[in-house]
């Protein structure tokens, strides 16, 4: 049986147009009419008065935002702990300290009472952190008014990391833009991709202005090369932003597609004690549902996560833990961390299972007939 993966790159087939007519007029760099088309395609889709600057990954854009917030060495950044590596590791490249905040229950997302314990004991010890990193999880938005509130009241620096959540919303407004500063990716297993790239969100004109300089070696205006500034290799190339134009043709599309696949999951585990799907907490959330996840309570299923994700494997289906919770990382093992046991928990039960918007009806059969072999057992 051909594998069924988690989450594959899509082609809509109109992406080749804008890539070819790179080749046709030599705009083989990292610069030209296709990274313009793309970032006003994105600030079109995205709206809320947003500017935004394509970079090479989304890693670079969220390193790029530390740096537009002022993050230099010895601060301190707060930090979601339930997230992939890239969402922390650039506060490392700044010589910052990651402080990690626990998830709460209702979208795995940062709890805003622990991000706000974290604040109020960093200031205690006269450190208060320079910036705040929220993310998406899989798609889902993070509680925006309350996290939105305390970075206000506290004047910190919120960064949105939206990697997985283009085209999600909260109380209809786009993920990535009610922070300072967004961050997107299109690697190739995200909503839409150009096989790596990324974009940061940004609030003003003069933000994105500084982030294209920064992302381009930050190169001064001069006849000569001169250099005022550490710059870094961050730009978008024109090939990889023509695929990001078509895209963007079906990323609504593909969306549908990935909320047809949550909604199979929840029929799928409605009458299973013990299974629970992630699903928005109200109509304020709107996830594009990039990975449809699930926990597994052992002690009522009979099986465990692993004994799920096995059996899917030996049906040549992909799935994948959760994140592992940056806290218990061994490379951030001496980070502070606040809050409980909740992203522990997540992780120790919960799955990723296949979520692409390639996915068809047969390969829909094939997943629920492995399903339910482990689930009658």
């Amino acid at each position: 049986m051909s594998k069924i993966w988690l989450s594959s790159p899509h082609m809509g087939g109109g992406e080749q147009k804008y890539v070819q007519e790179a080749f046709d007029t030599n705009w083989v760099a990292p610069l030209g009419p296709n990274v313009n088309g793309f970032e006003e395609d994105l600030e079109k889709y995205v709206k809320e008065n947003s500017k935004v600057a394509c970079l090479a990954s989304g890693t670079s854009a969220l390193h790029l935002a530390l740096i537009l917030a002022g993050v230099k060495s010895g601060d301190n950044v707060i930090c979601q702990s339930m997230t992939f590596s890239a969402s922390a590791n650039p506060i490392k490249y700044q010589g910052a300290e990651p402080i990690f905040i626990d998830s709460e229950k209702d979208t795995w997302n940062m709890c805003p009472l622990a991000l706000e314990a974290g604040i109020l004991n960093s200031i205690s010890k006269g450190s208060k952190p320079k910036a705040i990193i929220v993310v998406h999880l899989y798609g889902m938005p993070a509680k925006m008014d309350e996290i939105l509130n305390i970075s206000k009241k506290y004047e910190i620096t919120l960064i949105e990391d939206a990697a997985e959540a283009l085209g999600s919303t909260y109380k209809g407004q786009k993920c990535g833009t009610f922070g300072d500063f967004g961050v997107l990716s299109f690697n190739g297993n995200k909503i839409i991709t150009t096989s790596g790239g990324g974009a940061l969100v940004c609030n003003n004109q003069e933000d994105k202005n500084k982030a294209i300089f920064l992302a381009t070696q930050a190169r001064d205006n001069a006849p000569h090369y001169q250099h005022s500034h550490v710059g870094y290799n961050y730009r978008m190339s024109n090939i990889t932003a023509g695929i990001g134009r078509g895209q963007m043709e079906v990323l609504d599309e593909h969306i549908g597609f990935r909320r047809v696949n949550n909604q199979f999951y929840k029929e799928l585990f409605a009458e299973v004690e013990g299974i629970e799907v992630l699903k928005e907490p109200d109509s304020n959330y709107f996830s594009n549902h990039w990975l449809s996840s699930i926990i597994i309570d052992k002690e009522k299923t009979g099986f465990s996560r692993e004994d799920l994700r096995f059996s899917m494997l030996e049906d040549n289906i992909e799935s994948r833990p959760l994140w592992k919770p940056m806290h218990m990382q061994p490379v951030f093992k001496d980070c502070l961390f606040y809050g409980s046991n909740i992203s522990e928990k997540l992780f120790e039960e919960g799955l990723c299972l296949p979520s692409g918007s390639n996915l068809t009806d047969s390969d829909r059969d094939r997943i629920k007939v492995s399903i339910h072999k482990l689930l009658k057992k």
